[in-house]
């Protein structure tokens, strides 16, 4: 377990040292997660959906050579849940398991989504509560997947999630393309991220920095209500650290009286000092949750496409071709 801890510490806030002890349940096991290796909840999605069968576009799988793929587009797999632990006062690690010769079968950057059944409907069909989580965990990890999500008291399937017991299974269907990334697609991309908007953000980075060909410069604003609120900030000052073209910034609400940090939401100031101004050679990613986006670039169309571009980086010259929203 000490093992786990010392290789967990670099992805995750220090609390997580203590995140098992005291739990005594006997099904616990624990598990190795190395550096880079977890996932989070996909940001900047707040409602919730019911389908009976769910009309959604898929990304296309081609057979390939190679380790097989956990992942179906077309039908939900389900996943056992192997061990969890506490992050924080309102985040928990989950890590689910399956075929260990399979991967999952994500490209960057690509999500999935999850369902959990929530009552019936008036004809006796069972409903579902479904959503999107962006796993960052490298695409070629066998047999795991990590999600590092936030649970609320009334977030519908973040509660579920957080009810599961080792054995007990999730659904999940995938996986969903949102942008591919290709190498040196842009010369400087730039990030704003809120709270769980950060999980998207990651899987572009760490595909970046792994990648000795990859010479794309990438800037992250990333704001949260508290420090205590920021989350694998030793991670993210880990890659920066080591990589110089990866520089972050962080900006809070609620400071502490020792944060050295921004202070306050992102501002047009903070964009333009600490990202790449509008280019032909630039583009801006934008994840958070719903009051952030219409803040920084207007949320997404109501089916889902980009929809049109407003608020802080329209005002600052951007076009819609510079900016994704995720």
């Amino acid at each position: 377990m000490a093992h786990f801890f010392r290789r967990l510490a670099k992805a995750a806030p220090i609390t997580l040292a203590n995140a098992f002890r005291g739990q005594s349940n006997s099904n616990t096991s624990s598990f190795k997660i190395p550096f880079g290796a977890i996932a989070a909840v996909g940001g900047g999605i707040s409602a919730f959906y019911y389908f009976q069968s769910p009309t959604l576009v898929f990304l296309d799988q081609a057979p390939e050579e190679g380790p097989k793929v956990a992942l179906n587009p077309n039908k939900w797999i389900e996943f056992k849940l192997q061990d969890t632990a506490k992050v924080s006062h309102n985040t928990r690690l989950f890590r689910f398991s399956f075929d260990p010769n399979e991967k999952l079968g994500l490209d960057v950057a690509s999500c999935f989504i999850t369902r959990a059944p929530l009552g019936q409907d008036s004809d006796g069909k069972t409903k579902y509560v479904i959503r999107p989580y962006t796993p960052i965990s490298d695409p070629e990890a066998k047999g795991f997947f990590d999600l590092l999500i936030k649970v609320y008291p009334e977030g519908k399937m973040s509660q579920h999630i957080a009810s599961l017991k080792p054995g007990d299974v999730l659904e999940v269907k995938g996986p969903i393309e949102k942008l591919r990334y290709t190498p040196n697609m842009k010369k400087h991309i730039g990030m704003i991220a809120g709270g769980t908007g950060i999980t998207p953000m990651l899987q572009v980075i760490e595909a970046i920095l792994k990648n000795p060909d990859d010479k794309t410069q990438v800037s992250l604003l990333y704001g949260n209500v508290s420090p205590d609120d920021i989350l694998l900030k030793q991670k993210l000052d880990a890659l920066a650290a080591a990589n110089p073209n990866l520089k972050v910034f962080y900006t809070v609400d609620n400071p502490t009286k020792d944060w050295r940090g921004g202070k306050g939401i992102i501002s047009k100031d903070m964009v333009v000092k600490g990202l790449p101004g509008p280019s032909d050679d630039t583009l801006i990613l934008v994840c958070g949750p719903p009051g952030m986006m219409e803040h920084i670039s207007g949320d997404k169309a109501k089916d889902y496409t980009q929809g049109e571009l407003s608020g802080i980086l329209k005002e600052l010259g951007y076009t819609e071709s510079m900016v994704y929203k995720f």
